[in-house]
């Protein structure tokens, strides 16, 4: 068996909205400022904070999900990114403990030391014991220590440091400044290339963490490698096939692994704006992932000539893989949460409303035909459709509602965000069709629609 071997460290919290992104994003950029290679992975479904991530960090980020892409894709990622990085950081998801698989268990699995991030704001000695429960609730747990978040002053500083038990280690004090805060909206975070002052924050919170103990390399961890990789990553069926990826504003969510697995597969991926381009390239295959279509409803419907060359795609009988953003662009209408409608694709017959309090979360399953895969949930409108869906997602919450799944014709629906490394041979022959075309030739000019 091989070992890799790298400085690790996970970063966690009692919660969300604790402040672990802008925590891991400020360690990431300090130790690139050092000229070190930083590697940061994100625990659990998430398509926001690895854009901050990947700015703060210069490097791409990962899902680690146990869950979703199993033990051993965790761990020919974790191995893969030791053997050349500096430094691997690796932000949790909702608190420690929080989870299917939570972020304890992924921690305990491969042997990484856990910072916890703990918002001291308006908390005094009860700092001391959130923080002692933390790290006793689970004797297996590699706990690495504490930092202090949004600290408002030297008092605080001396009222936070006396409540710790002994022994526990503060790491750092984190003052309260809103010019390191990252701003967030009804799905999250706001995506990297939004926040125009973004690197300024990225600098400021990583002088923040300078002269502290945060600055120091976390120890090494060894990382063994996998030893029957039966990833089917070495699939090729997809050879030959080209797939549009739908990628703007509008349809931002999706994991990079699965950009990955399909062009690994022999894909050839064009990607391009609905918004803003006059038409999809010519492609086979269509992947129109999630993303804020509500916020660009006039946009989408204005733009005409794109939505005719997507009817047209369909017309031809070819593949469309719709995950919900691009599901609800599907439809024959969308209502936003002021009540603002607007025409659609058309592709899916219903309409779909934006409502203010969640619809549906979890991580969820899904057999199809082909096998089963995996994947989450996590959206805040109200879809209505006369189409029968072909089956049911099974999630793992038992409070959480299954998805349905919708397959008319060419078209693969559902309010689902896939992982296709889950299962890759089910994930590719989604986008598998029997005509096969010829290389892309989509890569000419394009011009601004009116």
């Amino acid at each position: 068996m091989n070992i890799n071997q790298c400085s690790a460290v996970l970063i966690s919290a009692p919660s969300s909205g604790q402040g672990k992104t802008t925590i891991t994003a400020a360690i990431a950029r300090y130790h690139r400022n050092k000229g070190r290679k930083v590697i940061v992975f994100k625990t659990g479904p998430d398509f926001l904070d690895p854009t901050i991530l990947q700015q703060a960090s210069g490097t791409p980020v990962y899902q680690l999900d146990l869950w979703m892409g199993g033990e051993q894709h965790c761990r020919e990622l974790l191995y893969n990114a030791a053997g050349e990085a500096d430094i691997i950081l690796i932000e949790g998801v909702m608190g420690l403990f929080d989870g299917t698989t939570s972020s304890a268990d992924l921690a305990k699995l491969f042997n990484i030391p856990v910072l916890v991030v703990i918002d001291a704001t308006a908390m005094a000695q009860t700092f001391g014991a959130i923080a002692y429960g933390l790290a006793q609730y689970d004797k297996d747990l590699p706990f690495a220590g504490v930092i202090a978040n949004r600290v408002a002053s030297e008092n605080h500083k001396d009222m936070i440091t006396e409540s710790l038990p002994e022994g526990m280690s503060l790491l750092s004090m984190m003052p309260r400044d809103e010019n390191i805060t990252l701003p967030s909206r009804h799905l999250g975070l706001h995506q990297a290339d939004e926040v125009s002052d973004l690197n300024e924050r990225l600098e400021k919170a990583a002088t923040l963490i300078a002269n502290d103990k945060l600055e120091q390399l976390p120890a090494a961890v060894n990382f063994n490698s996998v030893q029957n990789n039966a990833s089917g990553r070495n699939l090729m069926f997809l050879s030959g096939q080209r797939i549009a990826v739908a990628k703007d504003h509008a349809f931002c969510f999706v994991y990079k692994a699965n950009i990955e697995l399909l062009e690994e597969m022999g894909a050839e991926l064009s990607f391009f704006s609905p918004l803003t381009d006059c038409e999809m390239p010519e492609a086979d295959s269509l992947y129109l992932p999630g993303g804020y279509p509500e916020l660009f409803l006039q946009e989408l419907a204005n733009n005409v000539s794109m939505k005719t060359s997507i009817k047209k795609h369909a017309e031809q009988n070819k593949t469309i893989v719709a995950e919900c953003g691009g599901m609800l662009y599907l439809l024959d209408t969308l209502t936003d949460k002021e009540g603002n409608k607007a025409e659609m694709l058309g592709l899916l017959p219903g309409n779909a409303e934006m409502q203010d309090k969640l619809a549906n979360l979890g991580l969820h399953s899904v057999k199809l035909p082909e096998g089963e895969l995996r994947g989450h949930t996590y959206h805040h409108s109200k879809m209505n459709s006369a189409l029968e869906p072909k089956t049911m997602s099974a999630p793992t919450r038992k409070r959480s509602r299954p998805e349905s799944i919708y397959r008319s014709d060419n078209i693969f629906a559902s309010y689902l965000h896939l992982y296709l490394p889950s299962n890759p041979y089910v994930g590719g022959s989604l986008f598998s069709s029997q005509q096969i075309s010829q290389p892309s030739t989509s890569n000419k000019e394009r011009v601004t629609c009116i």
